[in-house]
């Protein structure tokens, strides 16, 4: 008898102890809007609008220890929208991320699956776009994807530790064509420094065959059609063979204030040379697109958030679309996990865009105006979870 309560009370430690070192955690996010679009193919449009500040999303995330400063991880994230309860990112289960992986405390981690590249890793989170205002005010077609608009399949990444505030780290996505090894690869890198009052970061990515490998790799993209319909800014270089971006961005702190600037390149690059049947035009060459955004926000109260941007986008190579926008916000925290928030967006275009027709204003992620200039507010309520 002794013996068998023994066993059970040691069976019992070690189980507390399994459960010590393992965790899994469920955690979401759920923001709901009302948007208006002063002109939406040449009329008014109020909606109502789902994940404006942040995507609507739920996710199990674990970890669990290996001992030797080892860890085993996942993630696995759903994206839907809160007023349709439809799944996002095309219809893909988990299409905002699925992982596994390994982390060292010494080392860092490596991972595996669907992940985010290192634009959106390092220089993303100093856009407005993915702070305080919504996605309405991400760059223009969100072309660099610092945004976070498009996810990498198929996809190996590191991520070192933090190294007296340094931190670096790459992905590499195989395209899987037999016999072509660089068709549809994906790779990027990038490096971060924040301490005190200073953020500064830079980041590269390199696409090969953009419609299929990056646009188009959810459930309901097309294997042939194209998948950058998107935007106007640029839906006519879905013939690129690459696309290509370089983005590097900084903030400063001082007191209640933030003030930040953000820089992009982005290129695509050999029109005509990519996927067969998407080059109407007969374009050649590239289609290259500047980047600029200088931000400002402060901390009126604890609980309130004013902030200001201002973007300019400039085309070169085969276009000569230029984009101005400009936003202000107002974000409110009831408490920790809830908040409500308004923004307003305001865009001027000019130039011949991608479609090779006079630019007509394009906030991403509404349709385009009929004119060259578009207005978008939103008012809304997000709760974290």
């Amino acid at each position: 008898m002794k013996k068998s309560l023994l066993a059970l009370a040691a069976l019992g430690t070690f189980a507390g102890a399994v459960q010590a070192q393992s965790s899994v955690t469920l955690y979401g996010i759920i923001d709901a809007g009302l948007a208006f679009n002063n002109n939406s193919g040449g009329h008014q449009l109020y909606a109502a609008n789902a994940g404006n500040l942040q995507g609507d999303r739920w996710g199990l995330r674990g970890t669990e220890d290996l001992g030797g400063g080892l860890s085993a991880l996942f993630v696995l994230e759903n994206g839907f929208n809160a007023y349709s309860g439809k799944l996002g990112q095309g219809g893909d289960l988990f299409g905002r991320q699925a992982y596994v992986g390994i982390g060292s405390k010494q080392f860092g981690t490596v991972t595996l699956g669907r992940q985010y590249d290192s634009v959106v890793d390092y220089t993303g989170a100093l856009e407005v776009g993915s702070q305080w205002a919504s996605y309405f005010a991400a760059h223009p077609g969100d072309l660099d994807n610092m945004n976070n608009s498009n996810r990498v399949n198929n996809s190996i990444k590191y991520a070192s530790n933090s190294y007296s505030g340094i931190t670096f780290g790459g992905l590499y996505s195989l395209g899987g064509v037999a016999g072509e090894f660089n068709r549809n690869q994906i790779w990027s890198g990038g490096v971060g420094y924040a301490q005190g009052p200073i953020t500064l970061a830079a980041a590269y990515l390199n696409v090969r065959n953009p419609n299929v490998s990056f646009f188009g790799n959810n459930a309901s993209s097309s294997a042939t059609a194209s998948n950058m319909t998107g935007s106007t800014v640029y839906s006519g270089y879905a013939s690129a063979k690459t696309q290509q971006v370089v983005s590097a961005g900084g903030a400063y702190s001082f007191g209640a204030a933030t003030v930040g600037a953000t820089y992009s390149n982005t290129q695509f690059k050999d029109l005509g040379q990519g996927q067969a049947g998407l080059n109407p035009r007969g374009l050649n060459g590239d289609a290259n697109f500047n980047n600029v955004e200088v931000n400002f926000k402060y901390q009126l109260t604890p609980a309130l958030l004013l902030g200001a941007a201002w973007d300019y986008t400039k085309g070169y190579g085969v276009n000569d679309a230029k984009y101005n926008q400009g936003v202000i916000g107002a974000d409110y925290f009831l408490s920790k996990r809830t908040d409500l928030y308004v923004d307003a967006i305001y865009q001027h275009a000019s130039g011949t865009d991608s479609t090779g027709h006079s630019a007509v204003a394009n906030i991403n992620g509404l349709s385009a105006s009929s004119t060259s200039n578009q207005v978008a507010t939103v008012v809304g309520i997000r709760a974290k979870f």
